[in-house]
């Protein structure tokens, strides 16, 4: 006689991370609650993370019992991530919760489909958005992190929604893997950025990325 065993569901190798990942941003989402906490965390725009002494009362205790990354790619990461979350202009903190998290992970939007929905929309010029990504396709994660608060505010400015768990796991593997992350990013900006643009009297004026994400 055979047993009889149900067969455990099939889990996708990054499960644990992708949780991890949207627990984060939750939480650093209930930490920006307060107005002194999220300014603490928004000092460490840009900065490694020896230099984010103000976040680590606020992030170590959640590190610590959530696996603790050592690694410091990853690290810095959780520290980039919270600090951008941390800089949102008022009106992408008051707009509504990021449907994106409700979907399949591989259908949320990276970096590179959030660029390419501004292009679509006229908040970012298409040579210069398209300039940007590829700069960062050949950087490593030191440099792409100085120029990260400057784009991703300007996504937000222009009503463009951000996922922040996406991209937490891709700067978490960008030295491992940046041949592959970047190449999604491209591959997503292009499939979002074809179409007619919608370009609008009140959308902010566009930048240099490329320069900026340079410096």
């Amino acid at each position: 006689m055979t047993d009889s065993v149900s067969a455990a569901p099939a889990v996708p190798p990054n499960s644990w991370t992708v949780r991890v990942a949207d627990k984060f941003v939750d939480h650093v989402h209930r930490l920006c609650e307060s107005t002194q906490t999220r300014a603490a965390l928004r000092r460490g725009l840009g900065l490694p993370v020896e230099r984010c002494n103000y976040m680590h009362r606020y992030l170590v205790p959640w590190l610590r019992d959530n696996g603790d990354p050592h690694h410091g790619d990853v690290r810095r990461a959780y520290y980039a991530v919270a600090s951008l979350i941390a800089a949102r202009p008022r009106s992408a903190r008051d707009a509504a919760p990021n449907e994106t998290a409700s979907l399949p992970w591989y259908e949320r939007p990276n970096l590179g489909a959030s660029v390419g929905q501004a292009v679509k929309k006229g908040v970012l010029k298409e040579n210069s958005a398209e300039s940007a990504l590829h700069l960062m396709a050949r950087q490593s994660a030191d440099a792409i992190h100085p120029g990260l608060p400057a784009l991703t505010r300007h996504l937000l400015n222009g009503g463009i929604p951000v996922d922040w768990a996406v991209l937490l796991e891709d700067l978490a593997r960008w030295n491992r893997s940046r041949d592959r992350i970047a190449t999604r990013w491209l591959e997503s900006y292009f499939r979002t950025s074809t179409g007619a643009t919608e370009p609008t009297d009140s959308a902010p004026a566009t930048p240099d990325l490329a320069e900026e994400n340079d410096r």
